[in-house]
């Protein structure tokens, strides 16, 4: 549950987060859609998991207003980032942990990996990450000949199958049970302890095969790495949420812990975690409180860690919050709500986003992290049909659909936008060009009522003639879709002639 997701071998560029090879949405979906167990699967898992939020969430009278009570800490936080930050590191440090400031993946990297070799030793073990899997920590970290192990147990599933997560809470969600035996009995051997020869598929027998590998790797390490899911202005307080108990045994059995965390994750006082301990854990895992909740305050003498390094991530962030429709993709607690109710994850998968972050939020933030000059991340805006339902089970309220347009715009238009702190103008993305001259055409069109209405009695005249498929660059519309059919009459004559007014 926590946000901090991580990665094993997945090819990722260790700086932006963009697998390499990766296309553009509409054709990774496109490859995706045909394959019937990933969809199987998808479908299976997202349904389940939005069926039980849907009934913890209906046991709070109250949840509209949480909601309100999120967004409005979250909002009010961004608005004063800077002030909240420095009281943050005022705070880590008065309680004897260490305060770095990383501007990017590279120098955040390059910090982690001074960290860990200052230390002599030569493996970590992680927590849950997506702050670390967005800078392709475990890539610099291998390079610099650290091993990082993985000790959630998606995420081990994910690391062991060289593979690539594919959703924010569940990164194993594309895999089955079949699949899974088959990696641990493949892979684990080589990773520490091998999995049974006899292993099966029953959920308890894997879990008990993961529990056996990482337990000699939790009891070695004298270094673990992780996330959070929430730091405390107020006290220096970090707050990890999970759901196995393998984050309590990172955050307390190592000698150093480095945690790498963006910015955005800071709340002013304790008492704020009082909203989101109760709206996380419905949203994400439908469980009334999350299992285990690890709370931890600069360094104790003889208890936990004896050095604790903070890692500040900035990475785009910043550029973020100088939009002001978009820095609302900023509020998000990582609960993956959104992606268990989209229509186009659950057929898509998470691999077709090309980025740590999929689904709705990830069509969001990727592109405003990332920015949009890579194929990939100019389609990502599209990758949605606007139905709002990601909007109405966000817990913090990101209006998702408004942020999609509004990076739609940007895409096809061009236009001002903040990189690394200075504004510049950005060119429209290659081959938006129809979509440009479609816009203005509309925009004429509509300026102008009379014509509007000529043009609405011509195709009700010519509603005979209606093609089964658009032409040139609307053909690719028409391939999965149906044109509606044209009415034997506008609203505007229907209106005139049911209510007597020409108007």
């Amino acid at each position: 549950m926590t946000d901090t997701g991580s990665t094993g071998s997945t090819g990722s560029t260790g700086t932006t987060g963009t697998h390499l090879g990766m296309p553009a949405f509409p054709a990774a979906a496109r490859e995706a859609v045909r394959d019937e167990v990933l969809r199987a699967n998808l479908r299976r898992a997202t349904h389940t998991i939005r069926d039980k939020r849907a009934r913890a969430v209906a046991e709070l009278a109250d949840w509209d207003r949480l909601r309100a009570a999120g967004k409005a800490v979250k909002d009010h936080t961004l608005r004063h980032l800077d002030r909240y930050l420095v009281q943050l590191e005022e705070a880590v440090t008065a309680a004897g942990g260490t305060v770095h400031w990383a501007v990017d993946a590279d120098e955040a990297n390059r910090i982690v990996t001074g960290l860990v070799l200052a230390t002599g030793e030569r493996e970590v073990v992680k927590v849950k990450s997506m702050a670390t899997q967005e800078i392709g920590l475990n890539e610099a970290l291998e390079a610099a000949g650290i091993a990082a192990y993985e000790t959630d147990l998606a995420e081990l599933i994910v690391q062991l199958g060289h593979d690539r997560p594919s959703h924010i809470l569940v990164p194993a969600i594309h895999r089955n049970r079949g699949e899974i035996r088959d990696i641990f009995r493949a892979e684990m051997g080589g990773w520490g302890r091998p999995a049974p020869q006899e292993l099966g598929d029953d959920p308890r027998e894997l879990a008990e095969a993961a529990r056996l590998h990482l337990r000699e790797k939790f009891l070695r390490a004298k270094v673990a790495v992780s996330g959070a899911n929430f730091m405390v202005a107020e006290t220096g307080t970090l707050v990890v949420f999970e759901s196995e108990g393998n984050g309590r045994m990172c955050l307390t059995l190592p000698e150093t812990l480095i945690s790498v965390v963006g910015i955005e994750k800071v709340v002013p006082t304790f008492r704020d975690l009082e909203i989101f301990l109760q709206t996380l854990p419905r949203s994400s895992t439908a469980e009334r409180m999350n299992p285990y909740t690890t709370m931890w305050t600069g360094t104790t003498d003889g208890d936990g860690p004896t050095a604790f390094h903070l890692v500040l991530l900035d990475n785009g962030r910043t550029d973020t919050l100088a939009d002001e429709v978009g820095r609302q993709a900023l509020r998000c607690i990582r609960c993956s709500a959104c992606l268990n109710v989209c229509p186009v994850y659950e057929r898509a998968g998470g691999h077709a986003y090309g980025s740590v972050y999929p689904g709705p939020i990830g069509a969001i933030l990727s592109p405003q992290l990332r920015g949009t000059a890579s194929g990939i991340d100019a389609s990502l805006p599209y990758a949605s049909t606007l139905c709002g339902a990601c909007y109405e089970v966000c817990p913090v309220a990101i209006d998702i659909p408004e942020v999609l347009v509004h990076l739609r715009e940007r895409v096809a238009q061009g236009g001002p936008v903040t990189r690394e702190g200075v504004r510049v103008r950005i060119r429209p993305a290659r081959g938006h060009a129809a979509e440009r001259y479609a816009m203005r055409a509309a925009r004429l069109l509509l300026d102008h009522p009379g014509a509007l209405r000529a043009g609405e009695r011509l195709l009700t005249r010519a509603r005979r003639f209606r093609p089964r498929r658009l032409p040139g660059p609307g053909r690719a519309w028409t391939d999965s879709r149906e044109l509606p059919d044209i009415p034997a009459e506008s609203f505007r004559d229907w209106w005139a002639r049911e209510r007597g007014t020409g108007r």
